[in-house]
Formats: C-alpha cells, sequence, structure tokens
C-alpha cells in the first residue's frame, strides 16, 4: 500500500472523520449501568466475545464482501450484502447507529475519491432508499476503492470498533488512558487473526445474546450518556 491509499482510507477509519461514532456505546453504557461489565477485566471478556462471536463473524464479513463488490465493480452485490446484515441486526438503535455512521461514510467517499462510479451508484442507491448503508458495508467499499487489501479493510473495521467502545469505556468505568492501550494491545492479536481468516463467501453469523440484550436494553435507561 503507498502512503497515498493509506492517508486516503484512514481518514474513514480516524476519530476526526464526522460519523458521529462518539455518540454511540454499542450498548456497554447499559452493561455498565446492568453490572455485566464493571472494571476493566469485564470489559476485556465483553469486547473479546463480541469481536470472536458477533462484529467477527457479521460486520467483518460483511466488509469482505463490500470490498469485493467493489473489486468487481458490482454495487448491487454491496446492496444484497448490507439488507442481509440489516436483517441480522436486531436491536433498533445499534441498527440505526450502523446505518448513521454508514451514510456519513459514503457520503464523503462518493464525493471525494476519484474514478470510483460504484461508490456514486451506491450512495445513489442510498440516497433512493434503496439500501439502509450500514457502516462495515460503506466502509469496505471506501477502502478498497482507497486501495487498501481486504484483510486491512476488515481489520481497520474491527480496530475501530474496539477503539470506540473503549472510548466509550474510559467514559463509564474507573479506567485511565494507559489502561485502556494495554486492554486495546490485548485485543490486537485477535484483530489480526480475524482479519486474516474473514473471507467473503463465508456465511455472516452472530451468537453474542449478553451484547444484544444490553443494546436493546439501552432505550430504557434512566439516564444516558450515548444514544447507542
Amino acid at each position: 500500500m503507498n502512503a497515498l491509499a493509506l492517508i486516503q482510507g484512514l481518514r474513514f477509519v480516524d476519530s476526526f472523520f464526522p460519523s458521529g461514532g462518539f455518540a454511540y456505546s454499542s450498548g456497554l453504557e447499559a452493561a455498565v449501568q446492568g453490572g455485566a461489565v464493571r472494571n476493566a477485566g469485564d470489559l476485556s471478556r465483553y469486547v473479546e466475545d463480541l469481536l470472536l462471536n458477533g462484529m467477527g463473524r457479521r460486520e467483518a464479513v460483511a466488509v469482505a464482501r463490500a470490498w469485493d463488490a467493489q473489486a468487481r465493480g458490482s454495487w448491487r452485490e454491496a446492496v444484497a450484502t448490507d439488507w442481509e446484515l440489516d436483517s441480522m441486526k436486531i436491536g433498533r438503535e445499534s441498527r440505526q447507529a450502523s446505518r448513521q455512521m454508514g451514510r456519513q461514510v459514503i457520503r464523503i467517499a462518493a464525493e471525494q475519491i476519484d474514478g470510483q462510479s460504484i461508490l456514486r451508484d451506491f450512495h445513489a442507491a442510498v440516497e433512493a432508499e434503496r439500501t439502509p448503508c450500514h457502516l462495515a458495508v460503506s466502509l469496505g467499499l471506501a477502502l478498497a476503492a482507497a486501495g487498501w487489501s481486504r484483510e486491512d479493510a476488515v481489520a481497520a473495521y474491527l480496530y475501530q470498533t474496539a477503539t470506540g467502545l473503549m472510548s466509550a469505556a474510559l467514559k463509564l468505568l474507573p479506567i485511565g488512558q494507559r489502561e485502556g492501550q494495554r486492554l486495546l494491545d490485548g485485543w490486537m492479536p485477535l484483530i489480526a487473526e480475524l482479519s486474516g481468516q474473514t473471507q467473503p463467501d463465508m456465511t455472516m453469523t452472530s451468537w453474542s445474546p449478553i451484547q444484544d440484550i444490553y443494546a436493546m436494553r439501552h432505550s430504557n435507561l434512566e439516564s444516558r450518556l450515548f444514544r447507542s
């Protein structure tokens, strides 16, 4: 990957990117209030389970499929993956958060990455309400168009997921930045392993019931810092 491809793709996973990700905790806030996550050890197990059995088996595959769709120039394949992912995201708040962030990514990618008609075609389908535009799909398309490899695109999505959860955890739990970096370092081998294993022909699956239940409970919390 050359330097231009690297930095062109990095902005889509950077916290500076205006996706609104800082406003979401992916159910972590409800898990903290419910007592399932009380300290760094609980957080580590919670995130590892989500990566291994949830997003690492579902969204990661969606990223890989979207990457392949871009490589073949088939925006319809990306739309098919988008709807399949939408049907698997059972929590309303999580589904809406993914859609909102995905729309921000594809809007800017379609405007600013030159020579990629598939981005414009997919964005047109989004604007016409023909596809929900989940973050995993739009990020897979954008990073492929920027020149990233499929494995790197999947790794970037999973790393962004992990850092988003960590950012929320720093506001919700009595842990500091150094402890947060230690936990992130511990998750990196798992992210690398999942990224290397993920293939576009895999079936999207998910079994993270604890995280799904807390994500659905979030809207009923008496007080909230986050939107999901």
